[in-house]
């Protein structure tokens, strides 16, 4: 996992707190620095804007999580000769795992919520983008080696993210269902998606 500054890790966890409980506009960085104890100076040090903060805070920890588990995927390849489809697999079964969840629905609510400020949706834009580099590394890997055909890693990684979130992800959003989906429905949507992938891919 990236490991972070500790008063930086301080802010994030203390604007996160209040973001989700108050949402953007109710949040003032000074409220923030009386959560964590510090002063806007190290805010702005770490943030140079409560925008950029925002974002950053509510998309910490899926930067975390969308490293490792490509890094494992990866890792698994090579370490054991596992099957590029068993591999796309334990992702995508991890990856809707993480997305699908109570407090990951509720984040992104909020980030949708709060995009129509044009900051906060280019910042989220962008910062979406580089979330998704570690899948278009494995995919371009899987690409170098025959696995898939020779294609723009950037798009494949959109279809294959598409695919997965297809089934469960706009109906949480939008609270059409309410309860998450269990760990047999999501294996079941997972091989949907990683089947799909493959035949659109597969050389």
């Amino acid at each position: 996992m990236k490991k972070r500054d500790a008063k930086r890790q301080a802010i994030l966890d203390a604007a996160y707190r209040l973001f989700r409980t108050q949402g953007f506009d109710r949040t003032s960085v000074s409220q923030i620095t009386v959560e964590f104890g510090g002063s806007k100076a190290t805010v702005y040090n770490h943030f140079p804007s409560k925008e950029e903060l925002f974002v950053e805070c509510m998309t910490a920890s899926a930067e975390d999580f969308i490293t490792d588990i490509t890094t494992q995927a990866a890792e698994q390849l090579d370490a054991s000769g596992t099957e590029p489809e068993q591999a796309l697999l334990d992702y995508g079964i991890r990856y809707l795992s993480f997305v699908c969840s109570p407090e990951v629905i509720e984040v992104q609510r909020l980030m949708i919520a709060e995009a129509h400020r044009s900051d906060i949706g280019r910042l989220f834009y962008a910062k979406l983008a580089a979330l998704r580099e570690p899948v278009e590394k494995f995919l371009s890997q899987l690409m170098a080696s025959g696995v898939l055909r020779n294609e723009d890693p950037r798009l494949a990684a959109e279809h294959f993210r598409s695919l997965l979130e297809a089934e469960i992800l706009e109906p949480l959003l939008l609270q059409v269902r309410t309860e998450s989906p269990d760990e047999k429905e999501i294996t079941v949507v997972a091989n949907r998606a990683v089947a799909t992938f493959l035949r659109a891919y597969v050389p």
